[in-house]
C-alpha cells in the first residue's frame, strides 16, 4: 500500500496496522501562504520530512469588522466563492500534485475562532455574554460562508479537514450552557457537513490558547480520528483513553513545544518511542498542535522515521 492507501484503511476498527503513520505540522513564511509558492513548499515540507499525508495550513485570515456593540454583529458579510479563491487555489493544486499517493487534508478553524479574527476573541466573549442572541446574528453568517468553502474543497477532491475547535477551554467563556448555544451548533454544522463530503477528517481539539477540564463533551463531534492535547486542568489523560473515549484512532502523543522542536536527537527518539508505547493500536504520531514554525524540519523527519522503524 502507498502512504494513501495505508492512513484511509486505519479508520477501520478492524485495521492492525504494521508500522505507524506520523504527520507534524508547522506555519510558513508568508511568501508561501498563497499560489504556487504555497503549493511548492508544502510539498517540499511533505517529502523532506516524509510525513504519512499533506496537511495544508490555512493562512486566509477573515478581515476585521468594527463591531462594538453586539448589534454590530450584522455587520459581517457573507463570504462567497470569490473571497475563497487563493485558499482553493492552493487545495487544487496540492490535490493535483499529491492526491494520488497520499491523503490530503486542510486547517479548518471553526465558526467561534473566525469570530475572533473578525473582532478579536475578547469582545467575542464578552459579546455572547452579553447578548447571545445579538453574536449568533453574526456567527451565522460566518458558518453560512465557511460551508461554501468546505462544499468547494470537497468538489475539488479534498480527502478531509483537520477541524479546529475552541470555545470550551477552562476560563474561556462563563458557563457550559454559553457554549452549548453560541458555539457548539455552529461547530457541528459544519463538522457534519465534512462527514458528509469527505473521507478522512481530523477533529482537533485546540489548546492553543487555553487548556480544558475535560474534553469528554466533544466525543460526540463527528471526525475519522481525534487530535487532542493530553494534558488537561490539573491532571494527564492517556492516549488510548482518548481513543476509547472519542471511538476513533488517535493523533498526537508529543507536546509542541518539547523535545520534537528543540531536540536533541536521541530524546526525540526515546520519547517518539515512548508515545508510541502508550499509545492505542490505530495511531498516528503527531504533536498536540501545530508545532513552532523554527522547528527544524530534521527533528521532525526524525521523529517520523523513528515512527515508521518502530514494530510493535
Amino acid at each position: 500500500m502507498n502512504k494513501r492507501d495505508a492512513l484511509l484503511k486505519l479508520v477501520d476498527p478492524s485495521y492492525r496496522p504494521e508500522s505507524v503513520p506520523a504527520a507534524f505540522f508547522l506555519h510558513f513564511d508568508p511568501a508561501f501562504h498563497r499560489g504556487q509558492a504555497a503549493v511548492d513548499k508544502h510539498l517540499d515540507f511533505f517529502r523532506f520530512t516524509g510525513m504519512d499525508m499533506v496537511k495544508i495550513q490555512f493562512e486566509h485570515r477573515m478581515p476585521p469588522v468594527e463591531i462594538k456593540q453586539p448589534r454590530d454583529w450584522t455587520k459581517v458579510p457573507m463570504r462567497d466563492k470569490e473571497f475563497w479563491d487563493d485558499p482553493l487555489a492552493v487545495v487544487k493544486g496540492l490535490v493535483q500534485a499529491a492526491g494520488k499517493d497520499a491523503v490530503v487534508v486542510l486547517t479548518l478553524y471553526s465558526p467561534f475562532m473566525l469570530a475572533g479574527q473578525i473582532a478579536g476573541a475578547e469582545t467575542v466573549v464578552r459579546h455572547i455574554q452579553e447578548d447571545p442572541a445579538a453574536f449568533k446574528k453574526g456567527i451565522e453568517i460566518i458558518t453560512e460562508g465557511l460551508l461554501v468553502f468546505v462544499k468547494e474543497c470537497a468538489r475539488i477532491g479534498l480527502d478531509g479537514f483537520y477541524a479546529s475547535t475552541q470555545g470550551g477551554e477552562e476560563g474561556r467563556l462563563a458557563d457550559r450552557k454559553s457554549f452549548d448555544d453560541c458555539v457548539r451548533p455552529y461547530d457541528l454544522a459544519v463538522m457534519t457537513e465534512i462527514n458528509r463530503s469527505c473521507r478522512f477528517n481530523i477533529l482537533h481539539v485546540c489548546d492553543y490558547h487555553l487548556p480544558y477540564a475535560d474534553i469528554a463533551p466533544f466525543s460526540s463531534y463527528p471526525g475519522h480520528v481525534v487530535n487532542t492535547s493530553l494534558k488537561l486542568v490539573g491532571k494527564d489523560i492517556s492516549a488510548r483513553d482518548v481513543s476509547r473515549m472519542f471511538n476513533r484512532p488517535f493523533m498526537g502523543g508529543l507536546d509542541r513545544k518539547g523535545v520534537i522542536a528543540t531536540g536533541p536527537a536521541e530524546a526525540i527518539r526515546q520519547e517518539v518511542r515512548a508515545a508510541i508505547d502508550a499509545a492505542p493500536q490505530r495511531f498516528i504520531l503527531g504533536a498536540d498542535c501545530t508545532v513552532p514554525a523554527d522547528t527544524p524540519w530534521e527533528n521532525l523527519k526524525l521523529a517520523i522515521q523513528t515512527a515508521h522503524d518502530y514494530r510493535r
